[in-house]
């Protein structure tokens, strides 16, 4: 059955989950949140692999082991988790500030524009330009073999 936790996977899903964090969401310590998605993504992976065991287990299939991670994992799954920190570091200035303050301070495009000055079609372009950034810089990450 391989690995109990892969951290492709986890990646792909805490990015998924913060990318669709709703605008009316406030996150005081940005930092904290993405390792906090990131950790509890990892406990749900380990999770469902359990009752995985316990089923197949149930079911008289004894050909697997629930391993534990070993530390080639775990070091892998925090560089993985120090490069995601590193990708949003990278932005340029204004993108990453319009990245925060809609993913983490959960403001509307409109809010946004208003508080820096500028358009809603600027908020909307600095907005696609960090996901867009974002995802090419992760898509390395997510899929080494490409």
């Amino acid at each position: 059955m391989g690995r109990v936790v892969d951290p492709e996977d986890i990646m792909q899903d805490a990015f998924i989950k913060l990318q669709a964090l709703s605008a009316d969401v406030k996150i005081d310590n940005p930092r904290s949140y993405v390792l906090r998605v990131t950790y509890n993504m990892a406990l749900d992976h380990i999770r469902h692999r359990q009752v995985q065991t316990r089923y197949f287990s149930a079911l008289g299939e004894r050909d697997f082991e629930l391993d534990a991670p070993s530390p080639e994992q775990i070091t892998d799954y925090r560089q993985r988790l120090n490069m995601l920190e590193e990708v949003i570091k990278e932005l340029p200035a204004r993108q990453r500030e319009v990245f925060f303050m809609q993913r983490f301070d959960g403001l509307s495009h409109v809010e946004i524009a208003h508080r820096l000055g500028i358009s809603r079609s600027a908020v909307e372009k600095l907005s696609m330009k960090a996901l867009a950034k974002c995802r090419e810089r992760l898509s390395d990450l997510l899929d080494p073999k490409s």
